[in-house]
């Protein structure tokens, strides 16, 4: 296939480039400047312009543009732009779809699992209705931009992705210094779960779901094995052969240190299960949290 990405040069952008194209498929990356390769082509979300000639005859576009959600406090400012990079940049790609004499078969629009909020104890799927907070309203304005493509023909797929596992960078990433200096600890109460994937296996889901047309909607990218924040500290110290600090982090702590993302990025629950790519043929490289972490780091 022909296959636009946005987001290419993030980490699961670049991933995804690298899985299709061994997989034969071209690739066309849309860049925020000139492009300088054939595989490049321009957009300008802040302009509202897209290289309309390189959408058109694309068989699928894959849409992972957004400003980093853990990169920087959160300011007023910057939850806008974490609206706006999301939701505008959106709205112009779906608006260029329109505008295309033959539009995508399929896009394929990034979400999160956050969409679903705080779940507590409580095992969801995707048949769970969206949750509170900034995070989750985020999710459900995202997903209902990219859902106007339907009404091109588009098959419209958003991936509500969880905590991706690589270690070239993302979360773990970050985690991986403090704990391979034996300081890593669980957060908060450390009983809240993290539904996690390995970025292979998100590559490979987000293929099968290309491929797959009876793949429809909301899609959780997640492993079918979420672990509690508490279980992950200590396979992670496992996996590095270090040490974990037996005291957690109090959640006051985290919550004066890094604002509002801790209370809504670190300490809610997502025990979310991927029933979608179950139920649709996907079979999982890892199923187990230490298998993949020691497939990953």
């Amino acid at each position: 296939m022909a296959i636009i990405v946005t987001g290419a040069s993030g980490l699961l952008g670049s991933a995804l480039t690298e899985g299709l194209r061994a997989g034969g498929h071209e690739v066309v990356r849309l860049v925020r400047h000139q492009p300088r390769s054939q595989d490049e082509a321009f957009w300008q979300p802040s302009e509202r312009v897209a290289d309309l000639a390189a959408l058109e005859g694309a068989e699928a576009v894959v849409h992972l543009a957004g400003a980093p959600i853990g990169d920087k406090r959160w300011s007023a400012a910057y939850k806008r732009e974490l609206i706006s990079s999301r939701v505008e940049g959106t709205r112009v790609l779906v608006n260029a779809l329109g505008e295309l004499s033959r539009p995508p078969e399929v896009l394929v629009c990034a979400s999160g699992v956050d969409f679903y909020g705080d779940t507590g104890d409580r095992v969801v799927d995707e048949t769970q209705g969206r949750g509170t907070g900034f995070l989750a309203d985020l999710c459900g304005l995202w997903e209902g931009e990219a859902r106007r493509a339907e009404a091109y023909g588009v098959r419209c797929v958003q991936l509500r992705t969880g905590l991706a596992l690589s270690g070239r960078g993302g979360a773990l990433g970050r985690m991986l210094p403090i704990f391979k200096m034996g300081l890593g600890a669980p957060l908060g109460s450390g009983k809240q779960y993290w539904s996690w994937i390995a970025v292979d296996d998100w590559v490979g889901a987000t293929l099968h779901i290309l491929k797959n047309r009876d793949m429809v909607g909301p899609v959780n990218l997640t492993s079918p094995s979420p672990v509690t924040n508490a279980e992950f500290t200590r396979t992670l110290g496992k996996a590095l052969r270090k040490g974990t600090m037996p005291i957690p982090v109090p959640g006051f702590a985290l919550s004066a240190g890094l604002g509002e993302f801790a209370r809504e990025g670190l300490l809610p629950s997502h025990r979310v299960l991927p029933e979608k790519l179950t139920a649709g043929g996907y079979r999982f490289a890892h199923t187990s949290l230490d298998e993949a972490l020691s497939a990953v780091i």
